[in-house]
C-alpha cells in the first residue's frame, strides 16, 4: 500500500509540474492480477483497484492499517468499470455486472475479487474511508429489481445537467449516499459526458468540509483531461490519461476538460454527507 501525506495549500502553490503529479496523480491503476492500493493522510481515504485475470484476489490490511482485516474499522465502497465479475464478501457472492457498484459495511472481514473471464476480466475500483457503524453491504445496479441486498438507483439520483452550447452536457448517477445506500461518511457516484461535451464541475467549487477523488475513464489512449486544481486564486493542473485517479484536497477545486468527452467516478470522504454542500466560485474569481 503506497503512503501519502497531507498538503498544505501554501506550499502547493510552488510544486514544480512534477512535484504536483507526485503527491495527487496516482497512475498505473490496474495491474494485472494485483490489487493496488494508496492511502492519503487526507480524511484518510483508500483509493485503489483490483483486477483479478487469472486468479482470484483476495483484501489483505496490510501493515499500514495496523488492524487484524481490511474492513475491521473501515467501509468500502466499489464499482465496476470492466467486464463481468464477482465480489465475495464473508462467503456470499455478489455478481457484478460492468457499471455496479457495491457498498461492504465495517465488520466484513474476508473480500475478494474475481472476474468472469479472464479476456474481458472486470476492473474493480476502490474507495474506503473509516467508519464508526456498520451498515448493511448491498449490490448496487442501475436498472432491475430490488431484493434484501440489491439496491436499484432512483431517478432522481440519476440527474442530466449542464448543455451542449456549454460544452457540459452530462449525466451524473448518484452510487452511495443518505437515502439510497447508507455509509458512514463515503459517498460514490459516476459522471458520463455525452460526445461534445469536455467541461465537468464547471463552474467550479470547494467543500471545506470533504475531499475528494476522481478516477477518470472510458478515453482512448490518445485522449486526456485538464484537471484543474488548487485554491481559486492560485490554480494549477494535470494531465491525466485514461484510468488514472487524482485526489482533491478540499481546498481544493475540482474540475476537468477533456480533448473528448470522457467518464469520471467520484468518491467523497469528510465530515458530512450534505451533497449540496459546496462553495461556488464564479468563473470571474477564477486565477
Amino acid at each position: 500500500m503506497e503512503l501519502r501525506t497531507a498538503a498544505s495549500p501554501k506550499d502547493v502553490k510552488f510544486y514544480t509540474t512534477q512535484r504536483l503529479r507526485e503527491e495527487f496523480l496516482i497512475q498505473g491503476m490496474f495491474p494485472a492480477d494485483e490489487i493496488k492500493l494508496v492511502y492519503s493522510h487526507i480524511d484518510r481515504i483508500i483509493t485503489g483497484s483490483a483486477m483479478p485475470v487469472k486468479r482470484e484476489l483476495r483484501l489483505m490490511a496490510g501493515e499500514e492499517l495496523r488492524a487484524e482485516y481490511f474492513l475491521q474499522r473501515r467501509e468500502m465502497g466499489v464499482i465496476n468499470i470492466g467486464g463481468a465479475g464477482r465480489i465475495t464478501v464473508d462467503g456470499k457472492v455478489y455478481e457484478v455486472a460492468p457499471r455496479d457498484g457495491m457498498y461492504i459495511g465495517m465488520g466484513k472481514k474476508e473480500v475478494s475479487f474475481s472476474s468472469a473471464d479472464e479476456n474481458q476480466p472486470a476492473k474493480f475500483y476502490i474507495n474506503s474511508a473509516p467508519a464508526h457503524t456498520s451498515y448493511p453491504t448491498v449490490l448496487i445496479k442501475r436498472e432491475g429489481i430490488p431484493s434484501e441486498d440489491v439496491v436499484i438507483i432512483k431517478d432522481e439520483n440519476k440527474v442530466e445537467l449542464g448543455t451542449l452550447e456549454e460544452s457540459n452536457h452530462r449525466t451524473i448517477c448518484k452510487y452511495i449516499l443518505p437515502g439510497q445506500v447508507e455509509s458512514c461518511q463515503l459517498e460514490m457516484g459516476m459522471t458520463s459526458l455525452e460526445p461534445g461535451s469536455v467541461w465537468n464541475t464547471m463552474p467550479c467549487h470547494t467543500h471545506d468540509r470533504r475531499m475528494e477523488v476522481y478516477l477518470y475513464f472510458d478515453m482512448p489512449e490518445d485522449a486526456f483531461v485538464m484537471h484543474y486544481m488548487g485554491e481559486p486564486q492560485e490554480t494549477r493542473h494535470l494531465v491525466v490519461r485514461n484510468e488514472e485517479a487524482v485526489i482533491s484536497p478540499s481546498w481544493s477545486i475540482h474540475a476537468g476538460s477533456g480533448s473528448r468527452n470522457y467518464t469520471f467516478i467520484w468518491g467523497m470522504v469528510g465530515e458530512n454527507q450534505d451533497f449540496d454542500d459546496m462553495d461556488a466560485v464564479a468563473n470571474k474569481d477564477l486565477l
